[in-house]
């Protein structure tokens, strides 16, 4: 509804030009934006043919002419059809009330028209350059802002990895509490300055009375007073000040007692090897107890062997002097070997049970040997940047 609206208004416009005397209104090409300026032009030249105009000073033309209506370039650029209407109505009027039959200004038209082009072309380069210049800004703006998101984000990845988030937090209360210290003794030491200098009057003032000769009793018992007065504040002082002393020297000792990194490094070192060195007192402990089972064992089979060798010697010439001992000594000689047999079959499943738990070490400490290597380097690296804190941290506190 209000596009149509406007579009009426628009042709309403146009015709007004038309019956003005300007014919390229209704039977130009040209875009609405272009016809209504080339008409304001052609208005304003044949008003006034010393004057030329163009659309970007429509406002200074407007007054020239005694326009009663207000009227700026940015309503014919946006075409806004309620504000150029009265002022159409009162320029077409105006040209017909001033027109002469037979009067032609197609020279002021078309210079008109072409300032108006031109100052058209130039603004429309201007706030070109001037969006370009400004989405240029917004997007280094945006850059900046994401990089400084990144290093936010870096910061606070680096200190969860490496887990001193306490320690920070205890350090900078720490060292919070001490700037209060240092703060609350500039303070006592100013007071110190201005009691500093209320006695200087003070000895001043007493130095002026023994000038003017005042009584000397008087001035006794006024001298033993302010000195009484001031030893008494001397000693309170002293108190406060070694309260504060002992406040800072406590505070100190407990930054002292955080372990700066050297020394963090120093106790893993000793950890570590003090872990190595039990580490090989439990595999040679291991080792004896191996040692000693296996010992154990074969001393129990060779007892086997020499009591059944005891036993068979002590039967043989018995079983051979009947049939029923050489059967019973078949027998007897069939239930030992297999009952090594047996023996020999444990000690196989033993065997192998050995050799899988020795393969399963082997692979184990082939994976413990590539992670070694790994920690090492990742050890090496932690160092490095063990060291750059520690220099941080040194340029800090400097």
């Amino acid at each position: 509804m209000e596009d149509n609206e406007d579009s009426s208004t628009l042709h309403q416009i146009l015709d007004l030009f038309f019956s003005a005397g300007y014919v390229e209104a209704v039977n130009s090409d040209s875009t609405p934006f272009h016809k209504i300026a080339h008409g304001l032009s052609w208005c304003f030249a044949s008003l006034d043919a010393s004057y030329s105009t163009i659309t970007r000073f429509i406002e200074e033309a407007l007054r020239s002419v005694g326009c009663p209506h207000y009227l700026r370039s940015s309503h014919v650029r946006d075409l806004d059809t309620e504000a150029i209407l009265p002022v159409v109505q009162w320029l077409t009027l105006r040209v017909r009330s001033t027109q002469e039959p037979g009067e032609v200004h197609s020279e002021h038209v078309v210079q008109g028209d072409e300032q108006s082009l031109w100052g058209l072309d130039k603004e429309l380069e201007k706030a070109e350059i001037s969006i370009k210049t400004l989405t240029e800004n917004l997007d280094e703006l945006k850059h900046r802002k994401t990089n400084v998101l990144e290093q936010l984000d870096h910061i606070r990845n680096r200190i969860n990895k490496e887990g001193a988030d306490s320690v920070v937090q205890k350090l900078i209360s720490l060292m919070t509490s001490l700037k209060d210290l240092e703060r609350q003794e500039d303070h006592f030491q100013s007071n110190c300055d201005s009691e500093h200098s209320e006695l200087l009057a003070e000895i001043n003032e007493l130095e002026a009375k023994i000038t003017n000769d005042c009584d000397s009793k008087s001035l006794s018992d006024g001298l033993h007073h302010s000195i009484s007065e001031l030893h008494e504040k001397v000693h309170l002082e002293k108190k406060q000040l070694a309260a504060r002393l002992r406040d800072i020297l406590a505070m100190r000792r407990q930054i002292d007692d955080l372990p700066c990194q050297s020394e963090i490094n120093q106790y893993e070192r000793r950890l570590s090897e003090l872990y190595a060195q039990i580490q090989g007192k439990h595999r040679q402990t291991r080792k004896y107890y191996a040692t000693y089972n296996a010992l154990l064992e074969i001393k129990e089979l060779m007892l086997k062997e020499t009591s059944l060798l005891n036993s068979i010697i002590s039967q043989f010439q018995e079983a051979f002097s009947s049939m029923d001992g050489r059967a019973k000594l078949v027998h007897s000689m069939e239930g030992i070997v297999k009952g090594s047999q047996q023996k020999l079959d444990k000690v196989q499943l033993g065997l192998e049970e050995e050799e899988r738990v020795r393969n399963d070490i082997k692979n184990r400490y082939a994976a413990a040997v590539g992670e070694q290597k790994r920690c090492y380097s990742l050890l090496k690296a932690f160092q490095v940047e063990c060291a750059k804190n520690e220099r941080f941290r040194s340029q800090s506190w400097e």
